[in-house]
């Protein structure tokens, strides 16, 4: 069987390594490795995609996920990539937020049999005694080596208060403590996690006289320098109730021609030979690939039927489904009592999200950009009422070429 760093490797998973040749040597067995997510908010969104897709992986492999949900280190907030302090959370916000993360990544990962483990590091951080912590493992950090680390430099300037400080040391005890009780030798995180990664390496090797090893992911921007997992709405969320599978499903097979092969060997489990040649498609001939980048991805967050479901929709949309998938397009909910009055066009495409402002949408009606049911709207004064509802008791909005939205009286 493949080694699975050259899978890393081929798929342009791997940012830094600790020792290449002894993790190669390490992954030749089955290896218990782990990846910590802080509980921030109730879901996960698509810049975390990078490191789950490469637990699935580890798994697919034969190896042995663990999974920490960081309860207890999001009780302190991880400076690395802040400009600025995270805001304190409560103990209730965080326990909340981490039921619902293990939920979800249980959707991606599979737990049962011990195939897998899902940990909350609240179990045992914060039953920790301060003092013996310090003499304990306090001890082997020094703290000019802490301020060396890219997490920490980059907020001098800015500021570092001293519970941030701490982080460093807790993420480290993570590590040692998930060698210690589980086997773990492998910790993997965004390359912006190095330092910390680096710290629990050493901090296993003065504690036990083990080597354990660090592998960090590239984190990624598109080609346009947008972070992945943004766009001009906000986060993509893995949570349907928050992004529903057919916007997740538009986030995809909108993104920059260039960025679509390496998108492809990120987030799917296409061979490699399949995925060189869909990257290597030019012209008309790269929407498809395009639409296997965003079902395969669909798939893999909210299964295939929603995939299906969203594909035909997209289809649909530009002409080319049938018109019954328009029901699961993004949708925006106006009171029917509004609709009956009539309001303008410009007002309604600003209502319901797709423009920004009332001015941004004058200027999209002006540039020929705006259509109610496939019809081009003309004037910015343009009304439009209950009387516009189509056979399925909807309006459909577009915006541009891409940009969808029905809108649904509420009665």
């Amino acid at each position: 069987m493949e080694n699975i760093l050259d899978i890393f490797e081929a798929r342009g998973l791997v940012e830094q390594v600790t020792d290449r040749i002894l993790l190669k040597d390490l992954l030749e067995r089955p290896v218990t490795c782990y990846i910590g997510f802080d509980p921030t908010a109730r879901s996960l969104h698509a810049g975390s995609l990078l490191p789950i897709m490469s637990l699935m992986h580890m798994q697919r492999a034969g190896h042995r996920p663990i999974v920490i949900v960081g309860g207890g280190t999001a009780l302190v907030g991880d400076p690395s990539g802040k400009t600025e302090m995270r805001p304190i959370m409560t103990r209730e916000q965080i326990d909340e937020n981490a039921e619902a993360i293990k939920s979800q990544l249980s959707r991606f990962i599979d737990f049962s049999d011990g195939k897998a483990l899902l940990v909350n590091n609240a179990d045992w951080l914060t039953e920790l005694h301060y003092i013996d912590f310090l003499r304990d493992i306090g001890k082997h950090f020094s703290v000019n080596r802490m301020l060396a680390a890219e997490s920490y430099k980059a907020r001098l300037e800015t500021g570092l208060n001293f519970i941030e400080f701490n982080y460093m040391l807790l993420q480290a005890y993570d590590f040692w403590y998930l060698f210690r009780h589980y086997g773990c030798r492998l910790q993997m995180g965004g390359n912006d996690q190095w330092g910390n990664i680096l710290a629990g390496a050493d901090l296993v090797r003065r504690m036990d006289g083990e080597i354990v090893h660090g592998l960090t992911l590239p984190l990624l921007t598109t080609s346009s320098g947008v972070k992945m997992g943004k766009t001009h709405k906000g986060a993509i969320w893995l949570d349907p109730e928050l992004t529903s599978p057919y916007e997740y499903y538009q986030y995809w097979i909108n993104q920059a021609d260039e960025d679509i092969a390496r998108f492809i060997a990120l987030f799917t489990f296409l061979p490699m030979d399949e995925v060189k040649r869909l990257g290597a498609l030019k012209g008309a001939e790269l929407n498809t690939a395009k639409e296997i980048l965003a079902f395969e991805t669909t798939s893999i967050c909210h299964g295939k039927e929603e995939a299906e479901k969203a594909r035909q929709s997209s289809r649909a949309l530009f002409g080319t489904g049938d018109s019954e998938f328009l029901a699961v397009a993004p949708t925006f909910t106006l009171a029917a009592e509004v609709l009956n009055k009539s309001l303008e066009a410009s007002t309604l495409f600003n209502m319901c999200g797709l423009c920004k402002s009332k001015g941004e949408a004058r200027r999209l009606i002006e540039q020929g950009g705006a259509y109610i049911n496939g019809k081009q709207v003309i004037t910015i004064d343009q009304k439009v009422g209950s009387n516009a509802l189509n056979k399925d008791g909807a309006i459909l909005l577009r915006a541009g070429k891409k940009r969808y939205m029905r809108i649904v009286p509420e009665p």
